[in-house]
């Protein structure tokens, strides 16, 4: 399970946005100081394929969402506390751009620069901890015995030490995958990937349409993206609220008449998905459309894994089409007649929106 949390200051509408995108799937479940909820991935793929197939059921991805519950908790020390966060695959940070009298915000006047800044300075005061601590770990370490491994470890938490202390947090280091994988075990929150969640106000929904530079110049946030190794997406939950009421149809035309093409909320679900580095590839039957997620640069063997472990150990080959081929030729046999069906070995990277049929040995 692809797993994002949510964290913000008090009155950002943190709340009110978790409880918007994972209410469509189940009530979310609560464990400890953590309420967990089910966002499925919106993919008009999945969707176009459905209406062709007609198959007793399509499952589209999934996105699990943790929100802290607790009143009168927020920032670093509680993502530290929280294993709901400690486990999370990323981070989603939403942060308040919208003005309402009626809702104080702690920290006075409504500055989402500052606030963006506040969280990130401290993520990055929690991993300075982690990383002192692991420095005197380290050294206790090595006068019992030097090892090239503990030089090396030793190397890449002075260099993590070095950016934290110059307020860069650690997404923004460029590290090897032996780094990374060096780095795991500390759940270190600045190394985590972020995204933005500007919450804003609904007289300024037309900055949406304009593009994300608009909204980021208009609230701030445009010199904090550009050095903070991440990104954001726009959303006003007090229309989102709205939306939630209004049937089918009826939303897509007040979304219109606001001149943006589909709900704020699913921007986020597949912003955050997009931000967990997955993607999806397809498989279609009468029976059922699914979406599979795997991250990026897996190799087809591992794709059919995702399926079931008994398809990855009898792999013999993957019948791939692209998405656009098989949407024009409407079936399988179709795009086989054409020279569009690819038979892969298991070292092909599965791209997204393949459409893959796995051949396999019982």
């Amino acid at each position: 399970m692809l797993r994002a949390a949510l964290i913000g200051l008090p009155s950002s509408g943190k709340s009110t946005l978790f409880q918007l995108m994972t209410a469509a799937r189940e009530s979310p479940r609560t464990k400890g100081d953590v309420a967990i909820g089910i966002s499925r991935v919106p993919d008009g793929r999945l969707d176009q394929l459905t209406a062709m197939y007609k198959p007793r059921s399509h499952v589209p991805a999934t996105v699990e969402f943790t929100d802290v519950v607790v009143a009168g908790r927020a920032g670093a020390q509680t993502l530290v506390d929280v294993v709901g966060y400690k486990n999370a695959d990323a981070l989603v940070h939403v942060v308040r751009a919208f003005r309402d009298p009626a809702v104080p915000h702690p920290g006075g006047e409504i500055d989402p620069a500052r606030d963006a800044q506040a969280m990130e300075d401290e993520l990055i005061l929690a991993d300075l901890g982690v990383i002192e601590r692991r420095e005197d770990r380290i050294a206790k370490d090595q006068k019992r015995a030097k090892t090239s491994e503990l030089e090396k470890e030793l190397d890449l938490v002075h260099r993590c030490r070095a950016a934290l202390e110059e307020g860069m947090p650690l997404r923004a280091l460029e590290l090897t995958p032996e780094d990374v994988k060096r780095l795991s075990g500390f759940q270190l929150l600045s190394a985590k990937p972020l995204r933005l969640v500007i919450n804003i106000d609904e007289s300024d929904v037309a900055d949406v349409a304009a593009g994300l530079a608009q909204v980021a110049e208009r609230t701030g946030l445009a010199p904090f993206l550009s050095h903070a190794a991440t990104n954001a997406v726009a959303v006003c939950a007090k229309i989102e609220l709205e939306i939630a009421q209004i049937e089918g149809a009826d939303a897509a035309a007040f979304l219109a008449d606001l001149g943006l093409s589909e709900s704020g909320l699913d921007r986020v679900i597949r912003a955050s998905y997009d931000l967990l580095g997955y993607i999806s590839f397809f498989t279609v039957g009468e029976d059922e459309n699914r979406a599979w997620s795997i991250p990026h640069g897996t190799r087809a063997q591992l794709a059919a894994g995702e399926i079931h472990s008994d398809i990855a150990r009898g792999f013999i080959r993957a019948e791939v089409v692209t998405y656009d081929a098989f949407i024009a030729r409407g079936t399988m046999a179709a795009c086989r007649e054409h020279g569009e069906v690819r038979l892969e070995g298991k070292e092909y990277i599965v791209r997204d929106g393949d459409i893959i049929n796995f051949r396999f040995a019982t």
